[in-house]
């Protein structure tokens, strides 16, 4: 069973292409890591496999659910750590 499943996934901030047009697939038990440069789309793609910010367009499947139709669904099972260092 894929956890995430994205096809042709696409981002635009304005004139920003973040992501275009990417796919991948998460498999169940699979160990997944996102790499690249800075401004490589790493941290968009996180951004909307959590739904926190909506896909541009293509889709995006997150437990069988489609992140634009059931962001409350996913996120109750999603456990996400945001690590803050204040200086």
């Amino acid at each position: 069973m894929n956890i995430v499943s994205a096809k042709n996934l696409t981002k635009n901030y304005t004139s920003l292409h973040a992501l275009d047009g990417i796919d991948f697939e998460i498999k169940e038990g699979e160990c997944f890591g996102f790499l690249g440069p800075n401004g490589a789309g790493k941290t968009t793609a996180m951004s909307i496999i959590y739904c926190f910010v909506p896909p541009t367009s293509g889709d995006i499947n997150v437990f069988g659910m489609d992140v634009t139709k059931h962001p409350g669904e996913i996120k109750a099972r999603l456990g996400v750590m945001c690590v803050c260092k204040i200086f």
